[in-house]
């Protein structure tokens, strides 16, 4: 494993000059005593969400790296299995589809000038780590024009006694003139430091429609890199959201490619961190083909000496006209130590487009916040009523009322201080953490504001 960690090292040190992936620096969070889980650290126990008001399809987990239970069809008519397993035994399922999504194209862009002196593209360390060392994760096929009313969990638990380093691999696909929803979450049930290093290949069908939403609530002990690769046909829609809540170092990578005519696509981003923490978000979307549609729009808020980045890039291809492209990155720092690095970049080959980026950093407006103070509001409830109107356009955006009802009371929580990883998870199953249940208590009703 050491040898693992050191030449995941020396990739990062190569790739400085890379844009996309020079800052990125797991080295806190890669130490030797990492372990690659196996079978049996996995206690197999059914984890179910206790938040009964989301209204779930059904909840898929992922355990330690490792789903368990063979291929079956759920009532709703999706299929659903282990990736590992599925491979094995029904091959011409999966091998059509496997790593057509998650390629190096898109790094190659961002190679160094050595790099192509040498004639070599850069190779992202932690995609390779991801190829050569996944253990397992989840297949999912939504069959042609089956519509989903609900949306289906896919819950990634880390636990154990042991520091975990994760390699999980997801396949994805919906079919023609499908549509479902997908709810990834991310927690972590005890204190121990971990390493996920996830990728999702997710494949989109003419005239489909899938939404992917990301809740992520970890210790700060624990680092987390989620890589979604996703491809989309004619007349194809895709919605997604990443909400961050807590982590010690937490990076998504998207990358969208428009392969047909007619797609739309709106990807949305929340970070709310403090302490040491630090949150990345690098997004590229990629207008190969003409009447495209994207909306990117991520926002941040960072207390102490929090760190977050923000990397964007629309690519507009030679041919691909009547383009609309428009990416938003807004962020309030709370402090002087609070820190924010912010690159919207758009790339066009094309005259007949519309498109815009833009980015901004500030701190809570002193006139409003005298406004709200001056009719008998407390300066904290004050300060939180304007945080949630900030983050409150993110959370319209998610087209899930069940999902935006319930975001929108854990962003308040959060605001006040009173979420932390572990005892009150993003979605909470309801799982004892360290021998004790979890205490779900809560001193200020949040939900008046």
């Amino acid at each position: 494993m050491e040898n693992v960690i050191n030449q995941i090292r020396r990739c990062r040190e190569a790739s400085k000059g890379n844009e996309v992936w020079r800052e990125v620096n797991f080295d806190d969070f890669l130490t030797s005593d990492l372990k690659c889980p196996s079978v049996d650290d996995c206690t197999k126990e059914d984890f179910a969400c206790s938040r009964q008001n989301l209204n779930l399809e059904a909840t898929l987990v992922i355990e330690n790296g490792y789903h368990f239970g063979p291929m079956c069809q759920l009532d709703c008519g999706i299929m659903v299995g282990s990736l590992r397993q599925v491979r094995e035994m029904n091959p011409d399922l999966v091998e059509p589809f496997f790593g057509k999504c998650a390629t190096h194209e898109v790094s190659r862009r961002f190679e160094t000038l050595a790099d192509r002196k040498k004639g070599r593209g850069f190779r992202n360390p932690y995609f390779e780590l991801n190829e050569h060392l996944y253990t397992d994760g989840l297949f999912v096929m939504v069959p042609d024009n089956v519509q989903l009313s609900k949306p289906v969990q896919i819950l990634n638990a880390i636990h154990g006694p042991i520091p975990a380093l994760l390699n999980t691999r997801n396949l994805i696909l919906v079919g023609n003139n499908a549509k479902a929803s997908f709810i990834f979450c991310d927690d972590s049930f005890d204190g121990t430091n971990s390493f996920s290093n996830n990728v999702t290949e997710l494949m989109i069908k003419q005239g489909a429609k899938a939404e992917l939403y990301k809740m992520q609530n970890l210790n700060d002990k624990s680092a987390l890199l989620n890589q979604t690769f996703v491809t989309m046909e004619e007349g194809s829609t895709f919605r997604s959201a990443a909400i961050t809540l807590n982590g010690g170092h937490i990076r998504n990578h998207t990358e969208v490619r428009m392969n047909g005519r007619h797609c739309d696509c709106q990807a949305n981003g929340l970070y709310l961190i403090d302490k040491q923490q630090q949150a990345d978000n690098y997004i590229y979307v990629e207008h190969a083909q003409p009447d495209c549609h994207s909306r990117e729009l991520f926002k941040g808020i960072m207390d102490d000496a929090a760190r977050a980045t923000f990397n964007g890039h629309v690519m507009v291809s030679d041919g691909a006209s009547k383009t609309e492209a428009f990416q938003t990155n807004k962020n309030i720092l709370l402090t002087d130590k609070a820190h924010i690095d912010t690159k919207p970049f758009l790339e066009i080959y094309n005259d007949d487009v519309k498109c815009s980026h833009g980015s901004t950093i500030g701190q809570l407006d002193e006139l409003a916040l005298f406004y709200i103070r001056s009719r008998g509001i407390s300066e904290r409830t004050a300060k939180t009523m304007l945080l949630y109107a900030f983050c409150d356009e993110v959370i319209k955006g998610i087209e899930l009322p069940e999902l935006q009802s319930l975001l929108g009371d854990l962003v308040k929580k959060r605001l006040h201080g009173e979420l932390t990883a572990c005892s009150d998870c993003a979605i909470p199953c309801g799982t004892p953490c360290n021998g004790e249940e979890a205490a779900h208590t809560f001193k200020i009703d949040t939900t008046k504001l």
